[in-house]
């Protein structure tokens, strides 16, 4: 932690017992000053550091959004391309069984890039 040019307040300026007491009332007043001072700064600090805190709590919140519309997005991706290949599924299917009776696809578990195994003559299209 950054605590600026200051130094961090010690035991002794928090023990009213302590040998450090003043003695005189103008003494006392400047440790009233002091210690006022200090705690103003704790205040400052605190209020500093509250900023922060709603600044980054804020920031995760708008970060958590994005990743719920990424996730939708990508789930939205998949759909798609699952619907695409089943499209581009049955048209090769379409088009095999338009050109050709008796054609045959290998079996591709991975995707879709078969290709048909169309059984036709020189004169056959696929």
């Amino acid at each position: 932690m950054c605590y600026g040019g200051e130094r961090l307040p010690s035991k002794e300026d928090f023990d009213v017992n302590g040998p450090t007491r003043p003695t005189t009332a103008a003494a006392r007043l400047a440790a009233v000053n002091e210690n006022e001072a200090v705690v103003e700064n704790l205040r400052d600090r605190l209020a500093e550091t509250e900023a922060r805190l709603e600044r980054a709590r804020a920031r995760e919140a708008e970060l958590s959004r994005q990743l719920e519309e990424m996730k939708r997005f990508v789930s939205v991706m998949e759909i798609l391309e699952t619907y695409l290949k089943r499209r581009y599924r049955e048209q090769q299917d379409q088009l095999c069984r338009l050109f050709s009776p008796g054609c045959s696809y290998p079996v591709n578990w991975m995707g879709i890039d078969r290709e048909p195994l169309c059984l036709v003559g020189e004169g056959g299209f696929l």
